[in-house]
């Protein structure tokens, strides 16, 4: 069963800073504010007060902002002192106020625990409760304007559009379990049908946005792959604009992989240069080789680079997974005529810089982020799986509804698990041991 007594935390990072900010929130402060302050205060104002300990002496004087439930974060009465940053002053700050809520059973939040309880008292949905860890967590200017765009409830929103559609028809199949003898579902079959239909395709869209909102989370996963010395780890240095790989004429330079992190028009690209690819018998390349082939599995998007200078290009030793983007790049094109870019091919000199904008171009153009849209928020891995859970529900319930004798009950039942996978997303629908696996990757104190 949830505690829910009054909690505490310090809400800013650990360190030394201008000021830090000690967090309260429960059902009544009044006490509290009592024990701290002498008297009762006024909802939405702010105060200059000094803070004493249980001892009577003077702290820190600093800034309090008292919030009344429900108009609050947390949707409980919430209580800040602000004072200075150093980490003795907030502590000390942070075990006066554990003291003055001693009577009240207060004690120290859990990570997350002031966005669980605005989430279990209506504030926000579990979408949103989300938003606020992965804003906090953006690797990117992307991330964060998408994280952003969800915690104004943007997804939820069509989430709720979905659900509202997919009511009304399961209004009208459950009906027909109820008053079989009305025969309503043979009546409005092909209503039903063309409502199946339109929300089939909804959830296809909205799988493909979550899809892009997954990977504006986490970034993109590129992978450089190749055969030793077509110039590999000079892409990778081009692509960062600066020398993270070491580069010789040397054909297998490059024994483990090199990661770096980029960003491009805002969205984080992680690339990862790794050990040409032949038959060897040196123990150490082949290692080498073994953790290629397990970085080019793990790919959002394969970059096959080749020499162009060399036509004993030997491909068949790489094997891309069937179901993972391969842009194939010509290197060294300084050593030859020149060729111009096709829609599948890019020719490029690393070393001379050309054609590196064309590569950072179609990394975006291929997992379709070249186009920003507004209305594009960050998702997490477990909003798709339950969308296409959902979708799939969805699917068999039409085949239900196409076959000749009507299983009206099978037709009932798979929509309803759809829409439960739909609440999912939205916390409508959840259990305990999921939310505090969510709320325990937050920082303590929000």
């Amino acid at each position: 069963m949830y505690d829910d007594s009054p909690i505490a935390a310090i809400s800013t990072a650990e360190g030394k800073g201008a000021i830090g900010i000690v967090r309260i929130s429960g059902k009544d402060l009044s006490l509290i504010m009592l024990n701290l302050f002498g008297r009762i205060l006024n909802n939405r104002h702010v105060y200059y007060l000094p803070f004493k300990n249980k001892n009577n002496y003077i702290i820190d004087k600093g800034i309090v902002f008292f919030c009344k439930s429900p108009e609050s974060y947390t949707g409980e009465d919430v209580l800040e002192l602000q004072g200075h940053g150093g980490n003795i002053v907030i502590h000390e700050i942070l075990s006066m106020c554990l003291d003055a809520g001693a009577e009240n059973k207060i004690r120290l939040a859990n990570p997350g625990e002031f966005t669980k309880r605005a989430f279990l008292n209506g504030r926000i949905d579990l979408a949103q409760a989300e938003a606020i860890s992965d804003l906090i967590d953006a690797v990117s200017i992307e991330a964060a304007k998408s994280a952003m765009l969800s915690l104004s409830g943007e997804p939820s929103k069509r989430i709720h559009e979905i659900t509202e559609e997919l009511i009304k028809t399961r209004v009208i199949i459950e009906a027909n379990i109820d008053f079989p003898e009305e025969d309503i579902i043979f009546i409005q079959k092909k209503q039903i049908l063309e409502s199946l239909e339109q929300i089939k395709k909804n959830l296809l869209l909205f799988i493909e946005t979550t899809k892009k909102g997954i990977i504006i989370k986490n970034g993109i996963n590129v992978v450089i792959a190749g055969e030793p010395n077509v110039g590999k780890s000079s892409i990778l240095n081009a692509l960062s604009e600066e020398e993270i790989a070491i580069v010789t004429p040397i054909a297998g330079t490059t024994r483990d992989k090199i990661s770096n992190k980029i960003t491009i028009n805002g969205i984080l690209i992680n690339i990862i240069d790794t050990a040409g690819i032949r038959e060897s018998n040196d123990q150490i390349e082949k290692i080498g080789i073994r953790k290629s082939l397990e970085e080019i599995s793990k790919a959002d998007l394969i970059l096959h680079i080749k020499d162009i200078s060399n036509q004993n290009n030997n491909d068949n030793l790489i094997k891309f997974p069937s179901n993972t983007p391969v842009l194939e790049i010509f290197n060294k094109i300084d050593l030859v005529n020149k060729i111009a870019n096709n829609d599948n091919i890019l020719f490029v000199s690393a070393t001379e810089k050309i054609g590196i904008d064309s590569i950072k171009n179609k990394i975006l153009e291929i997992v379709g982020l070249d186009k920003l849209e507004e209305t594009r928020w960050i998702a997490r891995e477990r909003h798709l799986f339950s969308l296409n859970q959902s979708l799939e529900h969805l699917k068999t319930s039409l085949d239900y509804l196409s076959e000749q004798e009507l299983r009206i009950d099978l037709i009932a039942e798979e929509l309803r698990l759809s829409h439960k996978e739909l609440c999912y997303i939205t916390g409508h629908f959840t259990t305990e041991n999921m939310l505090d696996n969510i709320f325990s990757n937050f920082c303590i104190g929000k």
